[in-house]
Order: C-alpha cells, then structure tokens, then sequence
C-alpha cells in the first residue's frame, strides 16, 4: 500500500463515526492488540489504551499517555518484519501484508478516537491521568480546593485520595445529554460554577475547572464573579483556548501567569490527540 493510498484510507476511516463500527471500541481495541503482537511500537499504543480501559472500568484514575498516533515509519516496521519470516512471493507473508496494512487506517482512527470512547462510556472529556493529580495535590498543599464543572468527579476523587479538602459541584446540566454526572466518583453537590463560587470563595485557597463546555459563557461568567470577589485564590483551568473547550470570551480576557507552577502543573498533563488542551493558570 503506497502512502497517498494509507492517506485516502485514513482519512475516509476518520470521519466515520464510532457507532458505524462493525464492534465495540474496546473488543476492536483487543484484537488490534494481537494482530500487531509483532509490533512492539504499535502494541505499545494499544496496550496503553486498554490499560486506560481497565483502570477506569475499576473506579481508577488512569496512566499518562503518549500521542495515541501511529509512527509515521508503520508500514515500514510491518515490510521490514514480514521479509524476516518470509521470502519474496510467498503468498503467506503477501497476504500478512496485506491484511496488517489494511488494517492501519481503522487502527489509525480508532486510536485518536480514544477521547471520544472516554466521552460517550465513562463522561470523561480531560484525560486525567493519576500523575497529573499528584502533581495538583503537591501545588494545592494545604489549602482547600473547589472544583467547577466537575462532571463524574475525576479530579476531585484524585484530590480526596489524596487527604485533601474538596468541594465538588456541577450543575449537572448534561446528565440527560450523555454519561457526564451520571456515574459520580465521589460525592458532586449540583451548583453551577458562579454559585458555588459564591458559596466557598471565602473557604478555599484553590478553583479547578476542567473543559467548560465548548462555546458556552459559563467559564467567562465565573472568572467575571472571581474577578469582581477580588479573591487571591490559584484558578486552575484545563482546556484548549479557542479550540474545543470554552467561550471565546474567557480565552480573549484570561491573563495566564507562566511560572513553575504552571510548568509543573503540565508535566504529566500531556496531548493524547489532536486537542491541545493544556492546564493553565489564570486571574
């Protein structure tokens, strides 16, 4: 398979939503596991995946993930394994070949489709891997912590497992809409961001907000009411300015403060796919 071929493939497999399918995500996910069990680069991508599945099916935080893409050199790594085990012509390895090759595209997309499996089946829209949450617990210290939007409780599990002082709050606005709120990790109290601002603002040192909702004012509204509290608490954000998380209000007014904090808040907060979503700090 030539690369402008791999190229139509991959972008005709891309665009077809999951729920066309032929199986579910994960048993695709397995099987890809063992066809490419000759493959350490390519099995390593997949195995990270089903761990991530695993861990989370089990009420745990996950592990950080590396770019769930295919190396660019993939058909190259298969050609050169096949002409090990095979001679030229036999039709054993041509057939391995190709169904291996023809494979790539569907892998490809399911790959970077992991983020939209997490949205649909755990309501997870940040990846939020375990070491990140280390990392935040070691910035938050002492102080308590209020999260926003806080959806199935992701971040504030990993806070409270971690002996700190949570106030967990979603307006639950979207448990009719998908699996966001309905499979709660940790008790979540049903505020909106503002109001639960206003409730614990004189309580907490620390507000986390993980991916407002793409193109709502909510997250602009709530740095407004922070900013008009004059409070001097660390406002932590997750999400990709004007991309697929937030207002283009917040993005265009957010000033971000560029410290250490903020560098060591992203070490373990790493891009899975294209969304280049980061942790920021804000005020």
């Amino acid at each position: 398979m030539n690369p402008k071929k791999l190229q139509k493939l991959k972008k005709k497999v891309r665009h077809a939503p999951l729920s066309q399918r032929p199986t579910t995500y994960i048993d695709r996910m397995t099987a890809y596991y063992h066809q490419f069990n000759d493959y350490p680069a390519i099995k390593l991508l997949i195995s990270n995946v089903l761990l991530a599945d695993k861990m989370l099916a089990a009420g745990n935080l996950p592990q950080q993930l590396p770019l769930l893409q295919l190396p660019d050199d993939s058909q190259d790594q298969i050609y050169q394994k096949i002409n090990t085990l095979y001679a030229p012509g036999d039709a054993t390895g041509d057939q391995l070949w190709n169904d291996l090759t023809a494979a790539l595209p569907q892998l490809d997309h399911d790959l970077r489709s992991f983020r939209d499996y997490l949205e649909t089946h755990y309501g997870m829209w940040a990846y939020t891997p375990a070491p990140f949450v280390t990392d935040l617990a070691t910035f938050v210290g002492d102080r308590a912590v209020l999260e926003v939007m806080a959806g199935n409780g992701y971040i504030s599990k990993g806070l409270r497992d971690a002996h700190k002082t949570v106030f967990a709050t979603d307006s639950q606005a979207w448990t009719a809409e998908n699996e966001t709120g309905r499979h709660p990790l940790t008790p979540i109290e049903p505020l909106s961001a503002v109001d639960a601002f206003h409730k614990y603002q004189d309580q907490v040192g620390v507000v986390v907000m993980s991916w407002s909702p793409d193109g709502l004012p909510l997250d602009w509204e709530l740095l407004q009411a922070m900013r008009a509290a004059h409070t001097t608490v660390d406002f932590v954000v997750i999400g990709e300015p004007h991309g697929a998380t937030g207002s283009t209000e917040f993005w265009d007014h957010a000033e971000f403060i560029e410290n250490a904090d903020s560098r060591a808040l992203n070490h373990h907060f790493t891009q899975i796919d294209l969304v280049q979503d980061h942790v920021y700090l804000v005020k």
